[in-house]
């Protein structure tokens, strides 16, 4: 028998369903005393602490400018912290040596509202580039690719131009293009927020099927309609501090 446990499992190896996930109770994100302040003297998040265990689903409401954004360039470290940690997966980014960085980066997922897909590379190319610029083997390569494309349902359009895809199909590349590297993590800016009602659902249901596979989700949204309907975790910012951090809960009209 293997003595690898189930919980060192990579999330690509859970889709596989060769061995059975299981979730542990470890921290994936860990913010304590945070403070931002940018160059201009503006203070984007003020004294936050947050902490997202393992396979959870977390919702970050919010008004514009209240520090989501700042918050998400924090965890992939497009900006360090004035004061306070920020921990992923166990390492304190303010304290990370550059050669460690893209290390980190790879346990975090990102997706962006406006898709970011490079658009002379098709679908296949596009999800591929992610582990390319890392030195992936080539052959691991297209195995992941393909996994990945079979869960977000692109298999039949893996060599189309996102041109000639539909705006939820280029949201789905966006979001394989996050997964093939088995992050721990997959942080979503506002991914809905060019599409229609009905495409959004169908991601938002793509985003509960990678949860359940043990993929912790943090997700930036404007979308009332789909945070109360959830009702998983809602963390509230107002002007840089978190106001409110439920399990459950709705979206407030005040977000």
């Amino acid at each position: 028998m293997s003595n690898t446990t189930s919980a060192s499992l990579t999330f690509l190896e859970r889709l596989t369903g060769r061995r059975p996930p299981v979730r542990t109770s470890s921290d994936v994100v860990v913010l304590h005393g945070v403070t931002k302040r940018y160059p201009n003297g503006r203070i984007a998040l003020r004294d936050v602490d947050l902490v997202v265990p393992e396979g959870d689903f977390v919702f970050l409401v919010g008004p514009s400018g209240a520090g989501k954004s700042t918050l998400m360039r924090l965890l992939i470290r497009d900006e360090l912290a004035t004061k306070g940690h920020v921990v992923v997966d166990g390492s304190d980014l303010a304290h990370l040596r550059r050669r460690d960085v893209p290390r980190i980066r790879r346990k975090i997922g990102v997706v962006f509202q406006d898709f970011k897909l490079l658009p002379r590379k098709t679908v296949r190319e596009n999800v591929a580039f992610a582990l390319e610029v890392t030195g992936t083997p080539r052959a691991k390569i297209r195995p992941a690719v393909n996994r990945v494309l079979a869960l977000v349902g692109l298999t039949a359009q893996a060599d189309q131009l996102p041109t000639q895809l539909s705006g939820g199909e280029q949201q789905r590349t966006a979001i394989a293009r996050a997964l093939v590297h088995d992050p721990r993590v997959v942080i979503a800016d506002e991914p809905t927020g060019n599409l229609d009602p009905v495409i959004s659902w169908e991601l938002i249901q793509l985003l509960l099927r990678i949860n359940d596979l043990g993929v912790t989700i943090l997700m930036a949204t404007h979308d009332a309609e789909v945070v109360t309907a959830l009702r998983k975790r809602v963390v509230a910012l107002e002007d840089g501090r978190v106001i409110r951090d439920e399990t459950g809960a709705t979206y407030h009209q005040a977000d």
